[in-house]
């Protein structure tokens, strides 16, 4: 294992939390567990470990992509990545609302949704 696979697991877990990163590696297969191991090292490892963002702007950036992508899935993660990342909803509300200007009424629709869905589990979850 590479320092910067350690490194990236270590921060991947920071952000998205044990119970993902675990179901993340427990479910993957010989077909997939290559493709875990370069999502941990080279977007963990080499983008998140990066001291030039903050979490938070790293947070929004993401699900800003991940809305005009139209990846609902992947969204959903990190909403919540960027949840215990400090972000408040209010922000990934703005982001959101911001995506449907750049990204189209659909994607961020669809973002909206899936965010929403995460949100809303999460503050039961803080109650």
């Amino acid at each position: 294992m590479t320092d910067r696979r350690k490194a990236g697991e270590q921060v991947r877990r920071e952000v998205m939390g044990d119970f993902f990163v675990d179901r993340a590696l427990n479910n993957a297969t010989d077909f997939d567990m290559p493709l875990q191991e370069q999502v941990m090292e080279a977007a963990w490892g080499t983008t998140w470990t990066r001291d030039d963002l903050p979490r938070t702007t790293r947070s929004l950036i993401t699900i800003a992509m991940l809305a005009a992508l139209k990846c609902p899935q992947e969204l959903k993660g990190h909403v919540r990545g960027a949840l215990n990342n400090g972000c408040t909803v209010e922000e990934i509300r703005a982001v959101l609302l911001h995506a449907m200007v750049y990204a189209g009424a659909p994607a961020a629709i669809d973002a909206t949704r899936a965010a929403k869905e995460v949100i809303e589990e999460w503050e039961k979850d803080q109650a």
